[in-house]
C-alpha cells in the first residue's frame, strides 16, 4: 500500500498566493461590478519587447525546417546563450564565471526550489525573515525544517535572519551557523538590497564555516544605486561558497516563457570534498530535459543591443511605478521602504492592523490587493507588499484609492 511523503503535511496551509487568489476570487464573485486592482503577485503586465518577438519568430521557423531543427537541448543549455550570459552578466562585472558554469533552466523558482535535492536532509538552513516562500516551503517537503512552533509561528529546525526597520532589512550573521545560507537581494518581499560590503560580510563568514550560500538575483536588473552588487560574485573568493539563481522573468518579462539559470562554480566543494558543479550536472541532466531552444533564442536576443535598451525601458516602467506608490504612500501618512532598487514596496500596516486585516482592509474598502507580510515570515507581520507590475494607471489609481481610506 503507497503512502505519500509526510513532510509535505507538514506545510501550513495553501500557498502563499493561492490563498491571496482564493480571497480575491471570493470577492469578485460577491461583488462583480467591482474594478479590484492587482498588485500582490510579482506578475510583469508589460507584452515581451519587439526584439524579443522577432528572436521567438526566428527560432520557430528554424524548428520548421529539416536542416535547422534541434529536438532536446542540451543539459546545460545552448552554448549560445551561455557564452553570452557569462560575457555580459559575469566578465564585464570582473566575475571569472565560464560558461560551463551557468546551467540554463525554466525559471528562478524551480531552480531555487530543486537546489536544495543536492544537499544532505540533515542540513541546516538559514532564511532571511521575511523571504520569498519558496525557499522555505521546498525545504519543508525536504523534511529539513524541523516541526512547526505554534507559538514562535517558526519551524525549529531553521535559522531564522530577522531583516527589520532596525537593521535596514538587511540580516545579520547568524549567530547559529547553518550549512545553507538563502539570501535575495534585491530582497523579495521588503525591496530592499544589500551593499557589497554587507554581502561580502556573508561570503566571508561562508567560507570560514564551510557553508553555501544560495544568492537569488532575480531582481538585479532593477538596481539603481552604487555600491550595490549585481553578482554575488563580485565580492572577493564567493565561487568557493556561492551558488547563484538568475531570472529573465522580471527583468525581459519571461514570466509565461520560462527561462532562467543557476551559476555553479566548478571549485565550490562541500565540508566532505564533493564538488557541488558535478551534483548539479548529474540532478540537471536526470530530472530536466533542457529549456527549449525557442525559448533560450529568445534569451540571447535579450543580450543584444537593441534588447538591452527595450529591457531598460521595461525596467523604467515599472520603476516608475514604484516611485508613484513609494510617494503615495507616504503622502497618505504611511512609513514605506523599498522601492528603489526593486519593483516592490514595503509598508507598515496602520493601526497595529495584522497584515491580513490589512489585506482584507484594502481589498473590500479600496479593491486593491497587495500581499500580506506575514506571509513571507514571522517578521513580515505587521507589514504590507505592493508591487509595481501593474500599469501606470492602474498604480496611480491604486494610490487615489488609498489615499481616500
Amino acid at each position: 500500500m503507497f503512502k505519500v511523503n509526510s513532510d509535505y503535511l507538514k506545510l501550513r496551509g495553501s500557498y502563499l498566493f493561492s490563498e491571496i487568489g482564493r480571497r480575491v476570487n471570493e470577492y469578485q464573485a460577491a461583488n462583480p461590478d467591482k474594478k479590484i486592482i492587482r498588485l500582490g503577485i510579482g506578475d510583469v503586465t508589460r507584452p515581451l519587447t519587439p526584439t524579443i518577438i522577432s528572436a521567438l519568430h526566428e527560432a520557430v521557423d528554424m524548428e520548421g525546417r529539416e536542416e535547422t531543427f534541434k529536438g532536446y537541448a542540451p543539459d546545460l543549455g545552448y552554448a549560445f546563450l551561455r557564452e553570452t550570459i557569462a560575457e555580459n552578466d559575469y566578465k564585464k562585472r570582473g566575475c571569472d564565471i565560464e560558461s560551463d558554469e551557468i546551467f540554463v533552466s525554466d525559471g528562478a523558482k524551480s531552480d531555487s526550489a530543486n537546489i536544495q535535492e543536492i544537499f544532505s536532509r540533515d542540513n541546516k538552513i538559514a532564511v532571511c525573515d521575511p523571504v520569498y516562500p519558496v525557499y522555505l516551503d521546498s525545504n519543508v517537503m525536504a523534511g529539513r525544517a524541523g516541526d512547526y512552533d505554534e507559538k514562535e509561528e517558526k519551524w525549529k529546525g531553521v535559522v531564522y535572519m530577522p531583516c527589520t526597520a532596525e537593521n535596514g532589512f538587511c540580516p545579520d550573521l547568524p549567530e547559529e551557523i547553518p550549512d545553507i545560507i538563502y539570501i535575495c537581494s534585491p530582497n523579495n518581499p521588503t525591496g530592499t538590497a544589500m551593499k557589497k560590503d554587507e554581502l561580502q560580510k556573508f561570503v566571508d563568514y561562508a567560507n570560514e564555516n564551510h557553508s553555501v550560500i544560495i544568492f537569488d538575483a532575480a531582481y538585479e536588473a532593477y538596481i539603481s544605486e552604487e555600491g550595490v552588487p549585481h553578482s554575488i560574485y563580485e565580492c572577493a573568493d564567493a565561487k568557493k561558497c556561492a551558488i547563484e539563481i538568475r531570472s529573465f522573468s522580471k527583468n525581459a518579462g519571461f514570466t509565461g516563457v520560462r527561462l532562467g539559470f543557476s551559476v555553479v562554480p566548478k571549485e565550490l566543494k562541500s565540508a566532505d570534498g564533493y564538488d557541488l558543479y558535478s551534483l548539479w550536472k548529474r540532478r540537471h541532466g536526470t530530472k530536466f530535459n533542457g529549456a527549449p531552444f525557442i525559448q533560450q533564442k529568445a534569451g540571447e536576443a535579450v543580450y543584444s543591443p537593441q534588447g538591452r535598451e527595450e529591457i531598460k525601458g521595461l525596467v523604467s516602467y515599472y520603476m516608475e511605478n514604484a516611485k508613484v506608490i513609494r510617494e503615495g504612500l507616504k503622502s497618505a501618512g504611511f512609513t514605506v521602504y523599498g522601492g528603489v532598487n526593486a519593483p516592490y514596496i514595503w509598508l507598515k500596516t496602520p493601526d497595529n492592523m495584522s497584515s491580513w486585516d490589512f489585506f482584507d482592509h484594502l481589498l473590500k474598502n479600496a479593491g486593491v490587493v497587495g500581499t500580506p507580510g506575514s506571509g513571507f515570515g514571522p517578521s513580515g507581520e505587521g507589514y504590507f507588499r505592493l508591487t509595481a507590475f501593474g500599469s501606470h494607471e492602474n498604480s496611480a489609481e491604486a494610490m487615489g484609492r488609498i489615499a481616500d481610506l
